[in-house]
């Protein structure tokens, strides 16, 4: 049986692909600073920094497969701590692939993101352009074969209020109102969480072997769009505010399109199986109402508690 290792595998994405990898029969270790609330009986757990290179080291022998999903991935988390953002995902980049270099690692697989294609994403997106460069010379120098994916904009269960689509659904839910802080004009393409870590172990085909893979939505929504659905799908009472604080949160984000400039093409992989969107927004809702409201029903709207009986 194949091994894999999992840095980062107790948050959002990292926990998805976790299952995704012991679903498709690769024993599995989950490698995180904090423990895991996702650990499925059949995956190992060890508890560390990715800046430990010493422990770094010890967890990766004997897998054949590593996934470094771990670092600093909150935007605007980096523009207030810019050393340490840069710190944590680069430095922590190069202790996993020095603990490669010495194993006879198969793949090296790594989280980027769809804003190195832009100049938007500030320190987070140039420690993902910085983190690619260097898997590269590592891939030249010390034969360390590569899969960099490209995660464009991720909604799901398990996500924290630093996730877009979370946070709007959970002030929906809980406050029965959506403070609009963005361009209703601004369009992403989303993916499904569980669609993107099905995804990331497809990659693991030869075909993709040193090769960019950029993992999106299907169509592209815009937020007025994404703010109307989720108030239809809860029944129509949920008061929109638009706020005026758009400059403050969409520092670092881009409006309509990641791509400004070119750095080296990838491929787009797309499955002819996923979750549609309109139902991914309705898991996200059973999700967050689990979490958050079902212990006060009063809360919610009549139309909700219909939805839910």
């Amino acid at each position: 049986m194949k091994k894999a290792i999992v840095f980062g595998g107790s948050g959002f994405v990292g926990s998805h692909v976790a299952d995704a990898l012991s679903h498709a029969n690769i024993e599995t270790t989950i490698f995180d600073i904090n423990s895991s609330p996702y650990l499925d009986k059949k995956q190992k757990f060890i508890q560390g920094d990715i800046l430990d290179e010493e422990s770094v080291s010890k967890a990766l022998q004997g897998m054949d497969y590593v996934y470094h999903l771990a670092g600093q991935a909150d935007i605007h988390a980096s523009f207030e701590r810019p050393k340490d953002t840069l710190s944590l995902n680069i430095n922590g980049t190069i202790n996993i692939l020095e603990a490669c270099r010495k194993n006879n690692i198969e793949r090296f697989v790594f989280a980027s993101t769809v804003y190195v294609y832009s100049d938007a994403g500030g320190f987070y997106r140039a420690s993902k352009q910085a983190c690619e460069i260097i898997i590269e010379e590592y891939q030249k120098n010390h034969n360390i074969d590569y899969t960099i994916l490209r995660y464009g904009s991720l909604y799901g269960p398990r996500a924290s209020d630093t996730n877009f689509i979370h946070r709007l659904i959970k002030q929906a839910l809980l406050e029965k109102k959506i403070e609009v802080r963005f361009g209703l004009d601004e369009k992403r393409e989303f993916i499904h969480v569980q669609d993107a870590a099905r995804m990331s172990v497809d990659i693991l085909s030869r075909e993709y072997i040193n090769s960019r893979v950029m993992l999106t939505g299907y169509q592209y929504i815009n937020c007025d769009e994404l703010v109307t659905t989720i108030n239809d799908m809860l029944g129509g009472d949920i008061k929109i505010q638009h706020l005026d604080h758009q400059a403050e949160y969409s520092q670092g984000h881009y409006k309509r399109t990641p791509y400004i400039f070119k750095p080296q093409v990838s491929k787009k992989l797309v499955s002819s199986d996923y979750i549609e969107f309109g139902q991914g927004l309705l898991i996200c809702i059973e999700d967050i109402y689990e979490k958050f409201v079902i212990d006060c029903p009063e809360s919610i709207s009549p139309h909700l508690q219909k939805l839910t009986k």
